[in-house]
């Protein structure tokens, strides 16, 4: 399921990445790499905030929907 669809205080674990070379290469450089855990802290209609290996990080909609958890 797309990180964006997870709700506040959820932690999951991140399983892969959909869309090009490029995006997956941000997202890891970001701390996302697969079988690292996040937690969704806050929403809003423009995107989430997220906790990676104790840094927080804001994301927008678009690329959390790239973002494959379970």
């Amino acid at each position: 399921m797309p990180l964006a669809l997870a709700g506040v205080g959820e932690k999951r674990t991140i399983k892969s990445f959909v869309g090009d070379e490029q995006a997956a290469r941000h997202l890891c450089d970001m701390g996302f790499v697969a079988g690292e855990q996040v937690e969704i802290l806050s929403e809003s209609p423009a995107g989430l905030i997220l906790l990676v290996k104790g840094v927080r990080v804001a994301v927008n909609r678009g690329l959390a929907q790239r973002i494959m958890v379970a």
